[in-house]
Protein backbone atom coordinates (compact mmCIF):
# COMPACT_ATOMS: atom_id res chain seq x y z
CA UNK A 1 0.00 0.00 0.00
CA UNK A 2 1.63 3.09 -1.14
CA UNK A 3 1.66 6.14 1.45
CA UNK A 4 0.80 9.26 0.04
CA UNK A 5 1.51 12.53 1.95
CA UNK A 6 0.81 16.26 0.76
CA UNK A 7 3.64 18.04 -0.62
CA UNK A 8 4.60 21.28 1.41
CA UNK A 9 5.50 23.26 -1.84
CA UNK A 10 3.32 26.18 -3.06
CA UNK A 11 1.61 27.68 -5.79
CA UNK A 12 2.05 25.02 -9.04
CA UNK A 13 4.54 23.18 -7.56
CA UNK A 14 2.38 21.82 -4.90
CA UNK A 15 1.53 18.17 -5.44
CA UNK A 16 0.45 14.76 -4.46
CA UNK A 17 3.31 11.92 -3.93
CA UNK A 18 3.31 8.49 -3.22
CA UNK A 19 6.38 6.75 -1.67
CA UNK A 20 6.90 3.62 -2.42
CA UNK A 21 10.50 3.23 -1.16
CA UNK A 22 12.80 3.08 -3.50
CA UNK A 23 10.72 5.72 -5.81
CA UNK A 24 8.60 8.67 -5.02
CA UNK A 25 5.49 8.86 -7.43
CA UNK A 26 4.40 12.15 -8.60
CA UNK A 27 0.77 11.80 -8.68
CA UNK A 28 -0.20 15.57 -9.56
CA UNK A 29 2.05 15.50 -13.01
CA UNK A 30 -1.67 15.22 -15.21
CA UNK A 31 -3.11 18.33 -13.22
CA UNK A 32 0.14 20.15 -14.06
CA UNK A 33 1.15 18.82 -17.22
CA UNK A 34 -1.82 17.39 -18.84
CA UNK A 35 0.31 13.71 -18.83
CA UNK A 36 0.62 11.67 -15.75
CA UNK A 37 4.18 10.49 -14.84
CA UNK A 38 5.87 7.77 -17.64
CA UNK A 39 8.73 5.11 -16.17
CA UNK A 40 12.06 5.20 -17.68
CA UNK A 41 12.31 1.32 -17.67
CA UNK A 42 16.33 1.27 -18.45
CA UNK A 43 18.21 0.94 -15.05
CA UNK A 44 15.22 -0.44 -13.12
CA UNK A 45 14.49 -4.08 -12.38
CA UNK A 46 11.28 -5.63 -13.48
CA UNK A 47 9.83 -5.66 -9.97
CA UNK A 48 10.47 -1.83 -9.42
CA UNK A 49 8.67 -1.25 -12.93
CA UNK A 50 5.87 -3.00 -12.07
CA UNK A 51 5.64 -1.90 -8.68
CA UNK A 52 5.10 1.93 -10.11
CA UNK A 53 2.69 0.87 -12.42
CA UNK A 54 0.82 -0.67 -9.81
CA UNK A 55 1.26 2.29 -7.39
CA UNK A 56 -0.28 5.13 -10.31
CA UNK A 57 -2.63 2.75 -11.07
CA UNK A 58 -3.77 2.43 -7.65
CA UNK A 59 -3.42 6.46 -7.12
CA UNK A 60 -6.16 6.71 -9.94
CA UNK A 61 -3.59 7.25 -12.99
CA UNK A 62 -5.63 5.57 -15.45
CA UNK A 63 -2.56 4.25 -18.09
CA UNK A 64 1.09 4.43 -17.76
CA UNK A 65 3.78 4.40 -20.41
CA UNK A 66 6.90 2.76 -19.55
CA UNK A 67 10.20 3.46 -21.38
CA UNK A 68 13.45 1.27 -22.47
CA UNK A 69 12.09 -1.77 -21.76
CA UNK A 70 13.93 -4.96 -23.23
CA UNK A 71 11.57 -7.87 -23.56
CA UNK A 72 13.02 -10.34 -21.41
CA UNK A 73 11.91 -7.25 -18.82
CA UNK A 74 8.86 -6.96 -20.34
CA UNK A 75 7.31 -10.19 -19.76
CA UNK A 76 9.09 -10.10 -16.11
CA UNK A 77 7.11 -7.10 -15.28
CA UNK A 78 3.79 -7.92 -17.16
CA UNK A 79 3.71 -11.61 -15.02
CA UNK A 80 4.19 -9.40 -11.52
CA UNK A 81 1.39 -6.18 -12.16
CA UNK A 82 -1.39 -6.79 -9.62
CA UNK A 83 -3.27 -3.53 -10.45
CA UNK A 84 -6.08 -5.70 -12.64
CA UNK A 85 -5.46 -2.77 -16.39
CA UNK A 86 -4.05 -4.54 -19.32
CA UNK A 87 -0.21 -4.73 -19.65
CA UNK A 88 0.87 -4.60 -23.93
CA UNK A 89 4.14 -4.77 -25.18
CA UNK A 90 5.42 -3.27 -27.99
CA UNK A 91 8.54 -4.84 -28.98
CA UNK A 92 9.72 -2.61 -31.64
CA UNK A 93 9.52 0.71 -29.78
CA UNK A 94 10.36 -1.25 -26.10
CA UNK A 95 7.79 0.47 -24.86
CA UNK A 96 5.07 -1.30 -22.01
CA UNK A 97 1.66 0.22 -22.18
CA UNK A 98 -0.36 -0.11 -19.31
CA UNK A 99 -4.12 0.28 -19.77
CA UNK A 100 -4.37 0.68 -23.49
CA UNK A 101 -4.64 3.64 -25.40
CA UNK A 102 -6.89 6.66 -25.66
CA UNK A 103 -9.39 7.79 -27.96
CA UNK A 104 -7.49 10.84 -29.85
CA UNK A 105 -8.63 14.34 -29.17
CA UNK A 106 -5.56 16.47 -30.96
CA UNK A 107 -6.21 18.91 -33.33
CA UNK A 108 -4.78 17.07 -36.61
CA UNK A 109 -2.41 13.95 -37.47
CA UNK A 110 1.46 13.99 -35.75
CA UNK A 111 3.27 12.59 -38.84
CA UNK A 112 6.22 10.36 -38.18
CA UNK A 113 8.84 10.01 -40.86
CA UNK A 114 11.68 8.20 -40.89
CA UNK A 115 14.86 8.15 -43.12
CA UNK A 116 15.68 4.51 -42.98
CA UNK A 117 14.57 1.05 -42.05
CA UNK A 118 17.35 1.29 -38.71
CA UNK A 119 15.95 3.92 -37.56
CA UNK A 120 12.02 2.45 -37.17
CA UNK A 121 12.76 1.91 -33.12
CA UNK A 122 13.30 5.15 -32.33
CA UNK A 123 10.44 6.75 -35.21
CA UNK A 124 8.22 4.07 -33.33
CA UNK A 125 8.92 5.31 -29.59
CA UNK A 126 8.22 8.45 -30.66
CA UNK A 127 4.68 7.46 -32.91
CA UNK A 128 3.50 5.00 -29.61
CA UNK A 129 4.38 7.97 -27.17
CA UNK A 130 2.04 10.40 -29.42
CA UNK A 131 -0.52 7.60 -29.89
CA UNK A 132 -0.15 7.28 -25.96
CA UNK A 133 -1.16 10.99 -25.45
CA UNK A 134 -4.16 10.95 -27.62
CA UNK A 135 -2.65 11.88 -31.15
CA UNK A 136 -4.01 10.33 -34.17
CA UNK A 137 -0.57 9.20 -36.00
CA UNK A 138 0.57 8.81 -38.96
CA UNK A 139 4.09 6.95 -40.19
CA UNK A 140 5.78 7.67 -43.38
CA UNK A 141 9.01 4.56 -43.26
CA UNK A 142 11.94 4.35 -45.03
CA UNK A 143 12.06 8.02 -46.68
CA UNK A 144 15.53 9.29 -46.26
CA UNK A 145 17.19 11.22 -48.75
CA UNK A 146 18.91 8.70 -50.51
CA UNK A 147 15.79 8.23 -52.64
CA UNK A 148 14.12 11.59 -52.06
CA UNK A 149 11.34 10.70 -54.64
CA UNK A 150 9.85 8.44 -52.08
CA UNK A 151 9.66 11.51 -49.55
CA UNK A 152 8.11 13.63 -52.46
CA UNK A 153 5.50 10.82 -53.56
CA UNK A 154 3.67 11.68 -49.55
CA UNK A 155 3.45 15.41 -50.02
CA UNK A 156 -0.30 14.92 -49.05
CA UNK A 157 0.56 13.50 -45.64
CA UNK A 158 3.36 16.14 -45.33
CA UNK A 159 0.74 19.30 -45.68
CA UNK A 160 -2.05 17.72 -43.78
CA UNK A 161 -0.33 16.77 -40.73
CA UNK A 162 -0.08 19.49 -37.72
CA UNK A 163 3.52 18.57 -36.66
CA UNK A 164 6.01 16.42 -37.79
CA UNK A 165 8.36 14.20 -36.31
CA UNK A 166 11.62 13.22 -38.55
CA UNK A 167 14.06 10.56 -37.17
CA UNK A 168 17.39 10.20 -38.95
CA UNK A 169 20.73 8.95 -38.45
CA UNK A 170 23.52 9.39 -41.09
CA UNK A 171 24.18 12.86 -41.95
CA UNK A 172 20.56 13.76 -40.30
CA UNK A 173 19.24 15.59 -43.90
CA UNK A 174 15.74 14.07 -43.61
CA UNK A 175 14.96 17.18 -40.85
CA UNK A 176 16.12 19.95 -43.16
CA UNK A 177 14.52 18.62 -45.90
CA UNK A 178 11.29 18.15 -44.49
CA UNK A 179 11.33 21.78 -42.65
CA UNK A 180 11.90 23.31 -46.27
CA UNK A 181 8.44 21.72 -47.92
CA UNK A 182 6.13 22.17 -44.89
CA UNK A 183 4.41 24.90 -42.39
CA UNK A 184 3.89 23.12 -39.58
CA UNK A 185 6.40 22.03 -36.88
CA UNK A 186 9.19 19.75 -37.23
CA UNK A 187 10.62 17.96 -34.06
CA UNK A 188 13.94 16.31 -35.44
CA UNK A 189 15.46 13.14 -33.61
CA UNK A 190 18.72 12.09 -34.38
CA UNK A 191 19.48 8.58 -34.03
CA UNK A 192 22.62 6.95 -33.24
CA UNK A 193 22.47 4.98 -36.64
CA UNK A 194 25.36 4.98 -38.84
CA UNK A 195 29.72 4.52 -39.20
CA UNK A 196 32.72 5.54 -37.57
CA UNK A 197 32.30 9.35 -38.26
CA UNK A 198 28.52 9.44 -37.05
CA UNK A 199 30.15 9.50 -33.86
CA UNK A 200 26.63 7.37 -32.22
CA UNK A 201 24.61 10.14 -33.47
CA UNK A 202 26.35 13.14 -32.97
CA UNK A 203 26.80 14.05 -36.78
CA UNK A 204 23.40 13.73 -37.39
CA UNK A 205 22.54 16.08 -33.90
CA UNK A 206 25.05 18.64 -34.82
CA UNK A 207 23.43 18.80 -38.50
CA UNK A 208 20.04 19.23 -37.16
CA UNK A 209 20.96 21.61 -34.97
CA UNK A 210 22.83 24.07 -38.04
CA UNK A 211 19.61 23.22 -40.26
CA UNK A 212 19.01 26.32 -42.89
CA UNK A 213 15.12 25.06 -42.21
CA UNK A 214 12.84 27.06 -40.62
CA UNK A 215 10.74 26.03 -38.05
CA UNK A 216 12.58 23.01 -36.96
CA UNK A 217 13.18 22.03 -33.41
CA UNK A 218 15.82 19.05 -32.30
CA UNK A 219 14.94 16.93 -29.14
CA UNK A 220 18.36 14.82 -28.18
CA UNK A 221 20.30 11.26 -29.98
CA UNK A 222 17.24 8.19 -30.15
CA UNK A 223 15.09 10.18 -28.00
CA UNK A 224 11.84 9.32 -29.75
CA UNK A 225 9.84 9.61 -26.44
CA UNK A 226 10.92 13.24 -26.25
CA UNK A 227 9.80 14.44 -29.46
CA UNK A 228 6.12 12.15 -29.00
CA UNK A 229 5.75 14.06 -26.15
CA UNK A 230 6.64 17.85 -27.66
CA UNK A 231 4.56 16.47 -30.73
CA UNK A 232 1.72 15.78 -28.43
CA UNK A 233 1.83 19.38 -26.76
CA UNK A 234 1.64 21.20 -29.88
CA UNK A 235 -0.99 18.91 -30.90
CA UNK A 236 -2.94 19.62 -28.05
CA UNK A 237 -2.83 23.65 -28.00
CA UNK A 238 -6.23 24.21 -28.93
CA UNK A 239 -7.54 22.24 -26.10
CA UNK A 240 -5.14 23.93 -23.50
CA UNK A 241 -6.14 27.71 -24.91
CA UNK A 242 -9.94 27.02 -24.45
CA UNK A 243 -10.16 26.55 -28.49
CA UNK A 244 -11.49 23.67 -30.94
CA UNK A 245 -10.57 24.59 -34.21
CA UNK A 246 -11.99 21.27 -35.66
Amino acid sequence: MSNVNESRLSGAARGRVADIGYAKLDLSRAERQGAGEVVYGEGKTAAQIAGIIDALVAAGQPRVLATRVDADKAGAVTASVTCGVDVTYHEAARILVAGGFPQPDGDGNVLVACAGTSDLPVAEEAALTAEFLGNRVKRLPDVGVAGLHRLLSHMDELNEAQVIVAVAGMEGALASVVGGLVSCPVIAVPTSVGYGASLGGVAALLSMLNSCASGVSVVNIDNGFGAGYQASLINHLSKRNGVDHR
